[in-house]
C-alpha cells in the first residue's frame, strides 16, 4: 500500500475496475418503469410518416400508434403521452378539434386504451396549440394576446373529453395561470376523480422545441414568451410549483430536461410527489444529428443524458427513446 507519512492513499478507482464492480456500486439506475414515450398521431394517415428533424420518430397513423403502444408496454415502459395532429382544414381560432369527442386525439386515446388497457399509463396533452390556426396554446383576445381565463374554459372542456376517451393522466402543458385548479375542478365535477393530473410546472420558453413544432404541424407565428417561463429564472419555477401543488397537481414536470437540471434538482428537493422531466425534441435531434455525423457515440450519449436526468431527481422521464432504451435495460 502506498503511503504518504502515516496515511494510506485513498483509491476510489478500486471501485471502477470492472463492469460488474461499476454496476454493483452505481448510485443511479435507470429502469424501464422510469420512462414514458411521447407519441404523435395524425388524422388521415394510412401509414406512419417520419419527422424530418427527428429521425426514428413518426407521425403515427391510428394503426401504427396501436402497435407502438403495444411495443412500449411489452418493453416495460410505464406510459405513453399522446399528441393529436388534426387535418389542416380542421384547425380554427379556438381549437375546436381538441374538444370534439371524435377528434383525432380522442380517437387515439380510445384506440390505445382498447389495445393495452391498464398495462400502460395512457397520458394526454391538454393544450390547444395542435388545434388552433394561430398555433398558440390558448384563445386569443382582440389584440392577439392569449386570453388566460377564456383558455381555461377550453382546457376544462378538453380535460373532460380526454377523460371520457380513456386517459389515465392529463398533462396540461399550456402554462396558463390557474390551469391545474380549473382542470381538477372540472374533472371532479364530472365524476372523474380518479384521473391524475401531471402539471407542466416549469415549462420554459426554449429554443429546443423546433422539431416538436414540425411534429405537430404547428401554425405558430412569433413566440410563447408571454406565458412560458423565462430561461433566466429559477425562483419563478418554485412559485409555479407551490401554486400547482396547492391547486391539486398529482405530479409535476420540468421541461426541457437537459438545460434545466438545476431546476429539476430544486423541484425534486422541494416536493413529495413524483417529479417528471421531458427530454424534448431538440435534445433528441441534437444527439441523433451528431451521431449520424460520427461526432459522438449515440448509445452512450443517450444513456448518459438519461442518467443525468434521473440523477438530478426525476422519477419519470419522457423521452422519444423510451421503448429503445427500455429494451436495453
Amino acid at each position: 500500500m502506498t503511503t504518504y507519512g502515516s496515511f494510506p492513499v485513498a483509491r476510489p478507482r478500486r471501485l471502477r475496475q470492472t463492469t460488474a464492480m461499476r454496476r454493483m456500486v452505481a448510485e443511479t439506475r435507470l429502469h424501464p418503469a422510469d420512462l414514458v414515450l411521447p407519441a404523435f398521431v395524425k388524422e388521415g394517415l394510412a401509414a406512419p410518416v417520419e419527422i424530418g428533424a427527428m429521425p426514428g420518430v413518426y407521425q403515427h397513423s391510428r394503426d401504427s400508434l396501436r402497435k407502438a403502444a403495444v411495443e412500449a408496454a411489452e418493453a416495460g415502459v410505464s406510459g405513453i403521452m399522446l399528441y393529436g395532429v388534426p387535418e389542416e382544414g380542421k384547425k380554427d381560432a379556438v381549437g375546436s378539434a381538441g374538444t370534439d369527442p371524435d377528434g383525432i386525439l380522442q380517437q387515439a386515446l380510445r384506440d390505445v386504451r382498447a389495445e393495452v388497457g391498464d398495462d400502460l399509463i395512457v397520458m394526454s396533452d391538454v393544450c390547444l396549440d395542435e388545434f388552433t390556426d394561430h398555433g398558440h396554446c390558448g384563445v386569443l383576445d382582440r389584440e392577439g394576446r392569449v386570453d388566460n381565463d377564456a383558455t381555461l374554459e377550453r382546457y376544462a372542456e378538453m380535460a373532460i373529453v380526454q377523460a371520457e376517451a380513456g386517459a389515465h393522466v392529463l398533462g396540461p402543458s399550456g402554462m396558463m395561470d390557474g390551469q391545474i385548479g380549473v382542470i381538477r375542478g372540472a374533472l371532479d365535477e364530472a365524476g372523474h376523480e380518479d384521473i391524475a393530473v401531471l402539471a407542466y410546472t416549469a415549462k420554459y420558453s426554449s429554443a429546443f422545441y423546433g422539431p416538436f413544432r414540425e411534429a405537430i404541424g404547428s401554425s405558430l407565428k412569433g413566440d410563447r414568451k408571454t406565458y412560458q417561463m423565462d430561461p433566466a429564472n429559477t425562483r419563478e419555477s418554485l412559485r409555479e410549483l407551490a401554486l400547482d401543488l396547492e391547486e391539486g397537481a398529482d405530479m409535476v414536470m420540468v421541461k426541457p430536461a437537459g438545460p434545466y437540471l438545476d431546476i429539476l434538482a430544486r423541484v425534486a428537493d422541494d416536493v413529495d410527489v413524483p417529479v417528471a422531466a421531458y427530454q424534448i425534441s431538440g435534445e433528441y435531434a441534437m444527439i441523433e444529428a451528431a451521431a449520424q455525423r460520427g461526432w459522438i457515440e449515440r448509445d452512450r450519449a443517450i444513456m448518459e443524458t438519461l442518467l443525468g436526468i434521473k440523477r438530478a431527481g426525476a422519477s419519470i422521464i419522457l423521452t422519444y427513446w423510451a421503448t429503445e432504451v427500455a429494451r436495453q435495460l
